[in-house]
């Protein structure tokens, strides 16, 4: 796997993506990325976009996201991909933590982060127009 800083081309694609419900809070379509420059694809050796991270320095934290293509989502990748993008954060960004949130109903990506080594640390509510207020886990890594 390669991963490279996403292109406009990537985002047209990400844009079409469509997960199934509960996970349709996901979609691709949702919201405008506000900094694309902190967006990187994740690519197959053919070249092919598998997926997507997303990394925003906060001082020595770093808050890290991902998504992967919903045709690749409940086949056990999930660990993997995770785990190379988090290895990829601290080779680029070299935090002295890194954090996440993730939708408190996605249990699935739940259980993914804690098997890497991550931890709840706090709960927040945000609110979109589309879904309402959503509860998200604050989580991190516990080296």
């Amino acid at each position: 796997m390669k991963i490279e800083r996403m292109t406009a081309a990537d985002f047209a694609e990400l844009a079409t993506w469509r997960y199934e419900p509960p996970y349709a809070f996901y979609d691709g379509d949702q919201e405008e990325p506000l900094d694309p420059e902190r967006f990187f694809a994740a690519r197959a050796d053919g070249g092919e976009v598998i997926g997507f991270y997303y990394y925003e320095p906060n001082g020595d934290v770093l808050d890290y996201g991902l998504g992967l293509r919903p045709d690749l989502t409940g086949r056990a990748l999930g660990l993997d991909f995770f785990r190379s993008g988090l290895e990829f954060g601290h080779e680029q960004y070299r935090p002295s933590l890194i954090r996440l949130h993730v939708a408190a109903f996605n249990e699935r990506a739940i259980k993914v982060y804690e098997r890497a080594g991550f931890r709840e640390v706090g709960r927040h509510v945000r609110s979109f127009e589309r879904w309402g207020d959503v509860e998200y886990i604050t989580m991190d890594e516990q080296r």
